[in-house]
């Protein structure tokens, strides 16, 4: 065999090996990857496995149960609302009208079942995701900008 020959095996042999390498990796993390969903996006598509739902805490929708730790809320888009269930201590900055994103499963009975929240740090920010949802839905509000 000469030496271009040899090269050329080489090369296809280290290509094939790094493609095994990245479709391992990737099938190794296919478990822990987390999607993010609009309320709107979320209806649509229903998703199975781990989600993270983001949006505003609707208005009138928080109700605790005589647990103490079990809350129930909705979280909307503007456009659409989910039912969102989550037992544990709540961020002390969630309240209503507020951005939030719930991580968990969306469950078969439309309601979402959320295992950690995260509410917004001031009255200026917003997540990242929640605020190109809300631009995506055409309800953003630039809250630098006063309301006309």
């Amino acid at each position: 065999m000469r030496a271009k020959h040899q090269r050329l095996l080489f090369v296809c042999a280290g290509l094939a090996s790094l493609g095994g390498a990245a479709a391992f990796a990737l099938w190794a993390l296919q478990d822990k990857v987390t999607y993010f969903y609009a309320p709107s996006d979320l209806l649509h598509a229903q998703p199975a496995g781990n989600v993270r739902l983001g949006g505003l805490v609707a208005d009138g929708s928080v109700a605790r149960k005589a647990d103490g730790l079990t809350m129930e809320f909705a979280v909307t888009d503007l456009k659409a609302q989910v039912p969102v269930r989550y037992t544990g201590i709540v961020p002390d900055l969630f309240r209503e009208g507020q951005g939030v994103i719930a991580e968990g499963q969306y469950g078969p009975d439309g309601v979402f079942v959320a295992r950690s929240l995260l509410a917004k740090h001031d009255e200026k920010y917003m997540p990242p995701e929640v605020a190109a949802a809300l631009k995506k839905s055409g309800e953003w509000r630039d809250p630098a900008k006063p309301a006309s």
